[in-house]
Parts: C-alpha cells; sequence; structure tokens
C-alpha cells in the first residue's frame, strides 16, 4: 500500500514540476512555483508570487525528498529557497505572521530532513515569533504587523516552528505551550470543540476552516510527543474527533475552494498524518484517535485519487476532494489578492494552492501508509 502512495505522491510531484516550477526572472539557480495553470504572461514572470503558497512548494519538496531521496530534488529545494529571497526582495521576512511562520516551517524541514540548513533565516524568524507575543493586548500574536486580529493560522504554525527548533529550546517549548494554551482557552467551540479563526479587538471571530483545525492539532501533537504534559494528549483526542464529525463527511475533509482556500485542506491533511505517526502513547483514546487521523487521511486521499483529471497522463486534482476536477483554460479569471488574502480563480483547479493541497495529500497518504 505504502508504494502505491509513493507512486501517486511521485506522480503529483511531477505535475507541480512540469506545469509550475520556473526559474525565477530567468536567473541561474533559482525556482519557484508559477501561481497559475494555464499561466498568463504576468505569472509566468512572477508579478505575482504569493509567499505562503511558496512555502508550501517548499514544505512538499521536503516531503519528497524525505520519500525517495534524490540529488535533483535536492537541488530544486536550494533553489527554491534562493528563488523565494530573492523575490522577497532579498529578505525572510515580510509583514504577516502566518506567512512567515509557514516559511519558517519549511526552512526547519529542510535542513533537518534534507540537510539544506539555513541557520540565519530561522534565526531571523524565530524572533519574530517571540518578540510578537502580546498577551497585554489579547494575544497571541497578531495576524501582520500594527494589526489586533490574533487567529489560530499565525498562533498554530508559529508554534510548531518553536516546538521544533533547537536552539534554546526550552524556551521556545515554553513559548509554544503558552500558544498552544491561549489557542485552547480563547478559540475552541465549546459545542463542537472545533477552532475557531480568532479574535479581533476582543470579538470572537467564529469562522471555521479546516487549516485551523490542522495547525492547532499540529501544535498539540508537537508539545504530546515533546512533553510529559497529558492536557496535550487530551487536546489531541478532542480535535481529531471534532474532525472527524464535523469536518469529514464520509471520511472526506471539506474543500474550501481555490485562492487561499486551496491549501486549507492539505494542511489539515499534514497535521492529520502527523497526529497518526506522532501521537504517543498505548492507550485505547490515543490509539482511537490515531487509526482515526489515519483514515481520515487514506479516505481523502482515494477520493481526491479517483475524481482526478489526466493531463498527459499526469494528474489534476480537484479543489474539493468529493468532486470531479475541472480543466480550467487560460481564458477563466484568475485568483486575486484582496485584503491581505487570494481570492479564487474562476476555476479554482487553476490554482497552484489546489494542486499543492493534493500533492501534500498524497505525501500524507504515503506517511500514513508506510
Amino acid at each position: 500500500m505504502d508504494q502505491l502512495w509513493a507512486n501517486r505522491a511521485a506522480s503529483a510531484e511531477a505535475a507541480i514540476t512540469k506545469r509550475h516550477l520556473r526559474r525565477l526572472w530567468n536567473l541561474p539557480g533559482t525556482q519557484l512555483g508559477v501561481v497559475a495553470w494555464p499561466a498568463s504572461r504576468r505569472d509566468r514572470a512572477f508579478g505575482t508570487w504569493h509567499y505562503w503558497w511558496q512555502a508550501h512548494l517548499l514544505d512538499c519538496l521536503v516531503d519528497a525528498q524525505v520519500r525517495d531521496p534524490q540529488p535533483d530534488r535536492l537541488g530544486r529545494i536550494k533553489r527554491q529557497i534562493r528563488g523565494h529571497r530573492l523575490r522577497n526582495n532579498g529578505r525572510w521576512t515580510n509583514s504577516y505572521y502566518d506567512d512567515m511562520a509557514w516559511l519558517a516551517l519549511a526552512l526547519e524541514r529542510a535542513g533537518r530532513l534534507a540537510g539544506v540548513q539555513r541557520p540565519g533565516a530561522l534565526k531571523t524568524l524565530s524572533e519574530q515569533f517571540l518578540r510578537s507575543w502580546v498577551p497585554e493586548d489579547g494575544g497571541g500574536i497578531p495576524w501582520r504587523k500594527q494589526d489586533q486580529f490574533f487567529n489560530a493560522p499565525a498562533n498554530g504554525p508559529a508554534g510548531i516552528f518553536l516546538a521544533r527548533y533547537l536552539t534554546s529550546q526550552g524556551e521556545r517549548v515554553r513559548r509554544a505551550q503558552q500558544m498552544a494554551d491561549w489557542l485552547d482557552e480563547t478559540l475552541i467551540d465549546p459545542d463542537t470543540h472545533l477552532v475557531f479563526d480568532g479574535i479581533k479587538a476582543g470579538s470572537l471571530v467564529r469562522a471555521q476552516y479546516t487549516y485551523c483545525q490542522g495547525v492547532v492539532l499540529g501544535l498539540e501533537t508537537e508539545l504530546a510527543a515533546r512533553t510529559d504534559d497529558p492536557r496535550h494528549p487530551a487536546r489531541v483526542r478532542r480535535l481529531v474527533a471534532a474532525i472527524a464529525e464535523h469536518m469529514a463527511p464520509g471520511g472526506i475533509l471539506n474543500g474550501a475552494g481555490g485562492g487561499d482556500g486551496g491549501l486549507f485542506s492539505g494542511i489539515t491533511a499534514r497535521y492529520l498524518a502527523l497526529a497518526a505517526t506522532d501521537l504517543p502513547g498505548d492507550s485505547q483514546e490515543n490509539t482511537v484517535a490515531r487509526d482515526t487521523a489515519r483514515t481520515i487521511v487514506l479516505t481523502s486521499a482515494q477520493a481526491v485519487w479517483d475524481n482526478r483529471q489526466s493531463i498527459e497522463g499526469l494528474p489534476l486534482f480537484a479543489a474539493f476532494w468529493d468532486r470531479a476536477a475541472e480543466i480550467p483554460t487560460a481564458g477563466s479569471q484568475q485568483a486575486r489578492f484582496v485584503e491581505g488574502a487570494v481570492n479564487s480563480s474562476e476555476i479554482p483547479e487553476r490554482d497552484l494552492s489546489v494542486q499543492l493541497s493534493g500533492w501534500m495529500l498524497m505525501e500524507a497518504a504515503h506517511t500514513v501508509a508506510a
């Protein structure tokens, strides 16, 4: 079974490589993902590039390198990192803490799992998260600088990164636990046990997105594996059950369309896979949580594979995993950046985010099957 999912993950990687990976401005030693396929001239010139989508592209490349180490892919990882920094005006940081957290996670994994080290970048990014912690303002860390919106998509991945980052580990694990406690005390729905989006100026933003569940699940799983505190595995068990009941009808994770939403389900699948493999303990409750997480990943992966389109022998994944994928056209309306978020293309399958999510799911399925 693991070879089946390895083959499917390799097909997903080949599709992204063929359709999306290009040199940045034709500079040697660089690479980024073109944000749409079919691509406009502006896309191919990286007039648009979406920082956090590129971080997930790097994370997927690391997944693939763990699955099947290859010198060529190691080169793509290095080129992706260099391209990211160059396109970001020679910096690692931007104004959005969630963006920076995704890049920090990908860079940490590239160093730990693929041997591509960027210690200066990790130090710079970790300082961003440590300095932005503002409990006196109601947080948490904010979504972006000079903002009063404190949300799960910033605190979850930043907490996961700080839990994993090894320098001064004690300090960072303590901060990760503080972030997990803030999320649990502030954003958990008492009725469904799902995670709300955030708080803005003291008011609860009650939207419940799949990736909010994913990042909190990832943080609690990391802390369950790294500490002896029983509250973390208890929260993992509770959240896995809530996802299964409310966000995975028929065992298939809900979709969120294209644009930024295209990444939501893939992120959730990544951290369900982490819970399935890394939640410690042999109790019946922990075994049930691991099995439930694994089942959601594999059921979702089978559904999206069955609903793919095949173009020149390579998969095109659907934005909604329980529906057939629609083949995008060059004439359809593209994704647009509006007020800090990327809205979906008219045909969401056109967006790199949607295809990355499918690839992420294939890698997650391979991980839990193996």
